[in-house]
């Protein structure tokens, strides 16, 4: 596998992804990684330049910079760079830590879309209270709003990487409503209702609601992008605050309270590891011809270590070309989707 990836983006680069790339280039033989970015600072932290190569750019998208615009500008941005080089089949996939707008335009611009998928979708991996391998969601952030037939897209997106990198038979396929029952919600989700349950190639359960979300009821939830990014930033910031509270309880309940901290310490880690979603990788930007993958701008060497396995794992098992001969053989339109 040939891996792109902007080295400059994130609030840790290029420290965190040198680190993380050449920890996966040491358990993957066959990942060759070109490297994007500012040549005097990546080469010093490079250990063993084995299957590694750097393209010296002179330009960085920054996180406040208008998405569209920074993609036409800068033409020599890591990022832009990284994104051309799958364009010209030097690359298998793009991996950022940078901005997830510009992400986006430069999937969409350059990189491309797949033909028969109207919007693309952002998928990250979510955990679960009752199993280890959690769930994706999508869309949680690509698209303000979405109409019904392009959640019935993301639904079959989300279906096969499910099965190709998560490893889950036949994956169960929710709706984020406000209600468990099939009237429930606006129109739009009534109707994306009606076309889920009407695709024989998906295993739909029907409804879910958020309070449900993080009880492993489904592997593969579908939503606009408005609500799932509510959902998310309200999951996220929910387990942070308790995890918080938590750890206060701990310090400032004297001696006991820290008897007590000493005592469910393995409870306590395997919470917050339960929680810790960087073992899953990063956010897909599912319906371009090509993986490209964002992980958060935050994550440290581990969370673009496991990021760098799940693109492999995801290039291994062909999931684009799937959703592309899926969607070359199957007219998922408005017209024939809103009749």
């Amino acid at each position: 596998m040939k891996l792109a990836v902007d080295a400059m983006g994130g609030d840790n680069a290029p420290d965190v992804v040198i680190a993380g790339v050449e920890r996966a280039r040491n358990e993957l033989p066959d990942l060759e990684v070109t490297l994007f970015g500012d040549e005097t600072k990546i080469k010093p932290l490079i250990k063993d330049a084995s299957r590694l190569t750097i393209v010296h750019t002179t330009e960085k998208i920054e996180s406040d910079d208008e998405p569209v615009r920074a993609v036409r500008r800068k033409k020599q941005a890591s990022m832009i760079l990284a994104a051309q080089a799958v364009k010209d089949g030097q690359a298998d996939a793009v991996f950022s830590l940078g901005s997830t707008g510009a992400l986006l335009a430069a999937g969409l611009f350059i990189v491309g879309r797949i033909r028969g998928i109207d919007r693309p979708g952002l998928m990250p991996t979510m955990p679960s209270t009752t199993n280890d391998t959690g769930f994706v969601m999508l869309d949680v952030g690509a698209n303000a709003d979405n109409r019904a037939y392009q959640l019935l897209q993301y639904a079959i997106m989300g279906n096969f990487y499910a099965k190709d990198v998560r490893g889950v038979t036949n994956p169960r396929i929710a709706l984020l409503n406000n209600g468990s029952e099939a009237n429930k919600g606006d129109a739009m989700h009534q109707e994306a209702y009606q076309l889920l349950s009407e695709n024989a190639d998906l295993n739909f359960i029907g409804n879910i609601e958020s309070d449900q979300l993080l009880l492993g009821k489904a592997d593969v939830v579908v939503t606009d992008g408005f609500t799932g990014n509510a959902a998310l930033k309200s999951i996220e910031g929910t387990a942070r605050t308790i995890l918080h509270l938590v750890k206060d309880a701990i310090t400032d309940g004297g001696v006991k309270g820290k008897l007590g901290g000493l005592f469910l310490q393995g409870s306590l880690r395997s919470l917050a590891s339960k929680f810790d979603v960087s073992s899953y990788g990063g956010a897909v930007l599912l319906g371009l011809k090509a993986p490209v993958i964002k992980a958060h701008g935050g994550a440290d060497a581990d969370a673009v270590y496991y990021t760098v396995k799940q693109i492999e794992a995801m290039v291994k098992a062909q999931t684009i070309p799937q959703v592309v001969s899926y969607f070359e053989s199957h007219d998922i339109q408005p017209k024939k989707a809103e009749e």
